[in-house]
């Protein structure tokens, strides 16, 4: 005694783990626990060593023979473990005990230890309510006396004696999850059986009218049931009798049914079980309760949406008439493998998510073990949608339930081995994390609790340790949980959004492999449009037996999900299949898509979006290496550039063949930039200046071949100094992918040259810097336009500095000197670019800034513009450069400011439009919020031209108004689709025009009124 008193001394319980121990001290005497080691040993073993105290001393006090309890558990170790742990983990069940203490039993032997059949629970809960299992049906004279409602807690009290059972083996290990999931739909079905019999003594006409048979939805159908959640049915019904009429025999099933729901439902001295939700019967909540066989197949024939097949994958008879139910499947489950052919399948199982994810309240989205981002509906609508594609050409896949089905799916190759078994490990982690929350107190919940709040602290300590964490387990399982969910939502992000899967490249050959009819019903739910020619372009690239052919094999069906996510899966296949073969013999290239799958990937958006991108991949091929590496998609210095240029003009001895590999040093350059852009790694600033970087290096270097390739024919150094001036967009460093590069020329004579020497030496420059750049040739041609030249293109297009004076002293428009506000030397002789910079310089910045009539003719210019120059047919409000808040607005605007101001504040002297606006703002000449949306409408008016380039592979400065068209514009620009392919264009739109209505104001304002 002396010893045992010892041991309870509250220091020791409280290293023992009871967080009240003075509590647990007064209990253990009170009770005579304390003279118990080993049941005391067993209590400190519960997830909550207080609540089991607590529990087991309730227990004692209502029990008639508390020292035949107490002999059990000192003689019988698994008595003791089951009920210590469920008392540790279950304060509803420890309730349960105080009020049916004779409970306990259940507990006892090795009856405790034995999994029961759904046949026997069905018996027992029939058994019950007085029915007869055999006819599922309560003689009203057994009634008698016996008030409905004390029946329906007669069931409520079975129920949870099995669900007392069941904790018992659960939470000592006995029995499996997957199990446990099973036995609480099998104990479901059964309670509903009892209900229902009840329901028929109740009202012995309506049962003599009609077949009612209750089928199983969602996690019940599935055979996956929580500890406390709805409990999912549809209801079906047929008249009795031949002669019977339909709608009485419904009139009569719909009492039935609404008596079944009202007997488990409604809260009694039992508590409540879960409810009965009819929800997901056809038309939910505004359609009858109940339906005939033909209503329901007629329904789902004509009006289901694509999510109320999702969940009939899980519909299974579970109450009633089990003939009829079994007709119900028989006759839906074919459509259910249907499904996928229908329009936008995908983009609708992929809305359903997001649209669940945007309904969870703020306050509990980071606790959401159900349906938050890594929880459980990740895994689950992940599975479900790939049994839905790949489920209707292979039977082998439909499992309703979770973790049969992802099994399945691993075993037919639809997702890798290593993939199947971390989402099953996680699958099981967050369902019983999802069991020991709602064990507590047996309500529905899939809350973590706060570890923000005391309470919500001892809550996660008992979860942690109901799973056996001992250091500290609240944090433990806080860490396991977080790093759970963010394997989930990895894994979800990857298949959920990929259809078909990048794991299926660990498999063997053998099990990876498609037969054509599997392929092409494939590709028609990834949404190919021409899944024949497809099809073709997968047995052309996976026929043979070389290592070529076994490895693209494996590779395909993952960039088939990628392609499908892109705007043109069917060009992105394309031109897979074009690269491969070009490189067919390069060793390297397959291996690195196999080895490194985010090549692969990019590669398929880029090939599925672009084909701008598509075409210089195409010209050569060998720059899918840069994928490999983020570091390789950065711009490149001019300094880099240049240095790279200077070593090609010396390696190559002719002109053409030093700019035909300077063109191709541009083409891998527009290619580096197009992928980043496209990849989402550059904004629309880094695109412009990094193809102005490149242009200007082109310019130069090819000037260089063209000076010497003059003198060459020539033989002598040509007499001139020789500079090219950029101008517009150029000039601006603000290129799109579709610019020309806007030039001035500008020479001088050498000393002791003629004139007409000088001259002639100067266009045979020009012209063969022209031709250079502009050869037939496997790159892109840099076209050169001089249009902006004095006179335009009636003038000439070669002048001195001289004449340049002249003209602009005695000629020269305000135009002119606005268009001159974008002028940079950018190629030749450095002095003469200098020069000419000197001499432009009092044009574009006038002293005392430009005169009210100038500041008149501006207006009236760009009045003029907006009336006579946007093409004919063309919608203003969708054209990015001349419509109203477009890039014409901002620019003018700009320019306008910098014509007024730059003569006094030098910052405004900068050819670039954002640096000026920038300038500007600092100078106090525009307000903050003004330029912050000139700023917005110039950069999204800017990347909407550069994607319509990449999209469409030639230049548009409009919106398209096709919606396939304007929905691969969008995604382009990284607006993802959602609910069907006009939503991503129409929010498109929606920003377009919100931006360019705040800047067409702000520009009438600055522009028109200041």
């Amino acid at each position: 005694m002396a010893r045992g008193r010892q041991e309870t001394t509250t220091g020791t319980l409280a290293r023992q783990g009871f967080g009240d121990a003075g509590r647990a001290r007064e209990l253990l005497d009170s009770t005579g626990l304390a003279d118990h080691p080993s049941i005391l040993a067993d209590l400190t073993a519960a997830a909550d060593p207080d609540l089991a105290l607590l529990g087991l001393t309730r227990l004692l006090e209502s029990v008639a023979a508390p020292g035949e309890l107490l002999a059990a558990l000192d003689g019988e170790s698994d008595l003791r473990a089951r009920l210590t742990r469920v008392l540790g983990a279950s304060r509803a069940l420890g309730d349960h005990l105080t009020r049916h203490p004779e409970d306990w039993r259940e507990l006892r032997g090795h009856d405790a230890a034995r999994q029961p059949g759904a046949g026997e629970y069905r018996a027992g809960l029939l058994h019950a309510v007085g029915a007869d299992p055999s006819g599922a049906s309560v003689p009203v004279a057994d009634l008698a006396g016996h008030p409905t409602a004390r029946v329906a807690t007669a069931l409520h009290a079975a129920y949870r004696r099995r669900v007392l059972h069941l904790a018992a083996r659960d939470l000592t290990g006995i029995t499996e999850l997957d199990d446990i999931a099973a036995e609480l739909a099998g104990l479901a079905a059964a309670v509903l059986e009892g209900a229902l019999a009840l329901a028929r003594a109740e009202d012995p006409a309506a049962a003599r009218l009609c077949r009612l048979a209750v089928v199983g939805m969602g996690k019940c159908g599935a055979g996956e049931l929580n500890y406390v959640s709805d409990v999912d049915v549809v209801f079906v019904a047929e008249p009795a009798t031949a002669d019977a009429g339909e709608q009485e025999a419904l009139r009569a099933a719909t009492r039935l049914a609404t008596s079944m729901m009202r007997v488990i439902s409604e809260p009694g001295s039992e508590g409540t079980l879960w409810e009965v939700d009819a929800a997901l019967r056809p038309e939910g909540k505004n359609g009858p309760l109940v339906r005939t066989l033909a209503s329901h197949v007629s329904y789902y024939e004509r009006w289901a949406k694509t999510w109320e097949f999702q969940a009939l994958l899980k519909a299974r008879p579970i109450a009633g008439d089990a003939d009829l139910g079994e007709q119900y499947l028989a006759q839906i489950a074919p459509m259910v493998w249907q499904a996928a052919d229908r329009p936008n399948f995908v983009d609708d199982v992929q809305a359903m998510r997001r649209r669940v994810e945007a309904h969870i309240a703020p306050s509990e989205a980071e606790r959401q073990l159900k349906l938050g981002r890594g929880g459980l509906r990740d895994i689950e609508f992940a599975v479900q949608l790939l049994q839905l594609v790949h489920g209707r050409s292979d039977d082998s896949v439909r499992s309703p339930a979770t973790l049969t089905a992802l099994a399945e799916l691993s075993a037919g190759g639809y997702v890798g081995r290593a993939d199947a078994g971390e989402l099953a490990e996680s699958y099981r982690f967050l369902r019983r994390l999802e069991h020991l929350v709602q064990l507590y107190r047996l309500r529905r919940t899939h809350l973590l609790p706060d570890p923000n709040t005391d309470e919500g602290r001892r809550d996660l300590r008992r979860m942690g340790r109901a799973l056996g964490l001992r250091g500290d387990p609240a944090a433990e399982l806080l860490a396991a949980w977080r790093r759970h969910t963010a394997e989930v939502r990895r894994l979800h992000e990857k298949l959920f959004y990929r259809p078909l899967l990048n794991a299926v490249a660990r498999l063997p050959e053998s099990e990876a492999r498609l037969s054509p009819e599997q392929a092409r019903s494939r590709l028609e739910a990834l949404g190919f449009l021409d899944p024949a020619g497809a099809l073709r372009h997968l047995e052309a690239l996976t026929q043979g037996v070389s290592r070529s052919a076994a490895i693209r094999r494996t590779l395909l069906p993952v960039m088939l999900g990628w392609f499908a996510d892109c705007p043109d899966p069917d060009a992105g296949l394309l031109g897979f299949r074009q690269v491969s073969e070009a490189l067919d013999n390069t060793p390297w290239y397959l291996r690195l898509l196999r080895d490194d799958v985010r090549v692969a990937e990019r590669m398929a958006r880029l090939l599925g979006t672009s084909k701008y991108a598509t075409e210089l991949l195409l010209r050569a091929p060998d720059a899918v290496a840069m994928l490999a590496d983020e570091r390789d998609l950065a711009p490149r210095h001019r300094a880099e550039l240049r240095t790279e240029a200077a070593a090609i003009l010396h390696r190559h001895a002719s002109a053409e063949g030093a700019v035909t590999a300077l063109r191709s040093l541009r083409r891998r350059e527009l290619l580096r930039t197009a992928t980043a852009d496209l990849l989402g790694l550059n904004d629309v600033t880094t695109v412009g200046t990094a193809l102005t970087e490149i242009t200007a290096v082109t310019v130069d270097a090819a000037l260089r071949a063209a000076i010497a390739e003059v003198a060459r024919t020539r033989d002598a150094p040509p007499p001139v100094r020789f500079c090219v001036v950029a101008m517009g967009r150029f000039g601006g460093g603000e290129l799109s992918y579709a610019s020309d590069a806007d030039v001035l020329f500008v020479y001088t004579a050498r000393a002791g040259t003629d004139a007409e020497t000088a001259a002639a030496s100067a266009r045979a420059i020009a012209a063969e810097l022209r031709r250079l750049l502009e050869l037939p040739a496997a790159d892109p041609p840099l076209v050169i336009d001089t249009a902006l030249r004095p006179e335009g293109r009636n003038g000439p297009e070669v002048r001195t500095l001289s004449s340049y004076a002249n003209y602009y002293t005695r000629w020269s428009a305000l135009w002119e000197s606005q268009a001159l506000l974008r002028a940079w030397p950018v190629a030749g002789d450095s002095d003469l670019g200098a020069e000419f910079t000197n001499l432009i310089d009092p044009l574009r910045y006038p002293e005392d800034g430009v005169s009210e009539s100038g500041i008149r003719e501006i207006r009236k210019l760009k009045a003029r513009m907006e009336a006579e120059r946007l093409p004919r047919g063309a919608d203003p409000a969708l054209h990015t450069k001349l419509g109203p808040g477009g890039l014409s607005d901002v620019e003018w605007v700009v320019q306008l400011l910098q014509l007024r101001h730059a003569h006094r504040c030098p910052e405004l002297r900068t050819t670039g439009t954002l640096r000026a606006l920038e300038a500007a703002r600092d100078a106090g000449l525009v307000e903050d919020e003004d330029a912050d949306t000139l700023a917005a409408a110039w950069r999204l008016a800017s990347r909407i031209r550069d994607a319509v380039t990449l999209v469409r592979g030639k230049a548009g400065d409009s919106i398209p108004t096709d919606v396939r068209a304007r929905a691969a514009l969008a995604q382009a620009l990284g607006y993802l689709p959602a609910e069907d392919e006009g939503s991503a264009s129409e929010q498109l739109l929606e920003d377009y025009r919100q931006h360019t209505r705040r800047a067409r104001a702000v520009m009438e304002r600055l522009f028109y009124d200041s």
